[in-house]
């Protein structure tokens, strides 16, 4: 166990660093100041994460050059109005797709509600953040919020729950656009959300991930599914249980044992 510790932690230092970010996605959200703009493209930005790596960055760059110099403002000027709701930003996530994400986000940013001491929503934070740090629970909140302004839930927003017949997803990239706002490391995550700490984190679980940490054998469960993510972040707690989800800087850097 020793012996595992110590390689991940080596795989941490080598990959947590300013060269990681120019070919990760998380270079996006490093390009703005603004707290609504970082949040909204890190949302974005993860949702089409997934595939061929350089696609995922000539696509996530032609997206946000849509969105003009502030992303908040594309969004709240409805400007994705005009969007062809047939054309590809990536994969399988249309102009339709990009059109629901901005009119959610604007229905939330637009809306008062009460959260503590707070009474406005200058940040996607308040609606994530919950008195149990449960950050399953703001999951499930934020998808609920953005079908509730599109009359309708997304396939690009996985549902976290769990209740019987449904596993829960993993939910993977939302997991890794909560680890860029939260987790603050100085270098790769840029930690701009206060309220949960990187303890609260869960480890976004790719195939990938999923592969390595069984060879590895952190996990037994064959579903990459919410459990199995839960049952990963607990083990890897046990290698730093206040900053458990660093791991997934060495993670997806291992090559996969046959």
């Amino acid at each position: 166990m020793n012996n595992l510790k110590e390689y991940l932690e080596e795989l941490v230092a080598k990959n947590n660093t300013e060269a990681f970010i120019k070919d990760d996605p998380v270079q996006f959200p490093h390009r703005y100041s603004d707290k609504r703009d970082i949040e909204i493209v890190s949302f974005l930005v993860a949702t089409i994460a997934w595939g061929n790596r350089k696609m995922i960055l000539n696509n996530a760059n032609k997206m946000l050059e849509i969105m003009g110099k502030s992303p908040y403002d594309y969004v709240m000027s409805g400007g994705w109005e005009k969007l062809d709701a047939d054309k590809c930003v990536h994969r399988t996530f249309f102009g339709r797709d990009l059109q629901y994400y901005c009119k959610g986000l604007k229905a939330i940013y637009e809306v008062p509600r009460s959260y503590g001491a707070r009474n406005d929503r200058s940040s996607l934070e308040d609606i994530f953040y919950n008195e149990e740090h449960d950050v399953w629970r703001g999951i499930q909140n934020f998808r609920d919020l953005m079908a509730e302004a599109n009359g309708e839930t997304s396939k690009h927003i996985s549902n976290p729950c769990c209740e019987a017949p449904m596993k829960g997803s993993a939910c993977k990239r939302l997991h890794m656009a909560l680890r860029w706002l939260v987790r603050n490391d100085g270098i790769v995550d840029l930690g701009i959300w206060k309220k949960f700490n990187s303890k609260d984190l869960m480890i976004p679980l790719d195939v990938h991930v999923a592969r390595v940490s069984r060879d590895l054998g952190l996990i037994e469960r064959k579903s990459n599914d919410r459990m199995a993510v839960e049952m990963l972040t607990s083990r890897l707690r046990v290698f730093d249980k206040e900053d458990p989800v660093k791991y997934d800087f060495a993670l997806f850097g291992v090559e996969v044992m046959e």
